[in-house]
């Protein structure tokens, strides 16, 4: 995918996760790696009002940034999971409804469906908090990604971060799907939690499933 090609991509999600609700108004960013740097959305501009020129460009070795807008005030944990994370490719963050009250209340995500299976672990888990747009929620970020496709964000929301853009907004949608049905299951007493070995079991016939393209 050439540039424009990319560009056009990240506004088409951006756009789509405000029609689903996952987003809503300026909130949440979206971002892909491109060459050396990423594309990454820029601050306080609607999904509506959204273009593929307003899209800001940065290099992940360092801090500058060129583009008409200046980027998402968010850019530093796009940049650091990008470094640290060679696999990701692009990088979802919502304040969708449901993961974000889990988040507000430090509530991991259990194996309460075998799609926790796309997110490589037992469990969803919960960030530490630190205030938006620091180094210290990158940090946070980075350490609750690791060994895992997303997290919460303690009282803020959720990040997701897969191989393709498509990859990476059907996680953040499946991410808000687990979390639904785990706030749901909390109000009626509790659930019965997928065993380790019932989540491997899932887990082993997981490796073409969902979107790749």
């Amino acid at each position: 995918m050439d540039e424009r090609e990319l560009r056009a991509d990240v506004v088409r999600v951006v756009r789509e996760l405000d029609a689903s609700g996952l987003n809503r108004g300026t909130s949440g960013n979206v971002s892909a790696r491109f060459g050396a740097g990423m594309l990454v959305t820029p601050s306080g501009v609607r999904g509506a009002d959204l273009e593929p020129e307003m899209l800001a460009f940065m290099p992940l070795d360092g801090e500058g940034w060129t583009g008409p807008m200046k980027p998402s005030s968010e850019w530093r944990f796009h940049r650091d999971l990008y470094r640290a994370r060679a696999e990701l490719q692009a990088i979802v963050h919502t304040h969708a409804p449901f993961s974000t009250i889990l988040s507000i209340a430090r509530k991991p995500v259990p194996a309460v469906h075998y799609m926790m299976a796309a997110f490589g672990g037992l469990e969803i888990r919960c960030s530490d908090y630190a205030t938006f747009g620091t180094a210290a929620l990158s940090d946070a970020v980075v350490a609750a990604m690791e060994g895992r496709a997303g997290c919460l964000m303690a009282n803020h929301g959720m990040v997701v971060g897969g191989p393709t853009l498509t990859r990476a907004a059907w996680l953040a949608h499946e991410l808000e799907a687990l979390a639904h049905q785990y706030y749901h299951v909390l109000q009626i007493g509790g659930g019965v939690i997928l065993t380790p070995a019932e989540l491997a079991e899932a887990a082993a016939g997981f490796a073409g499933y969902g979107p790749k393209a």
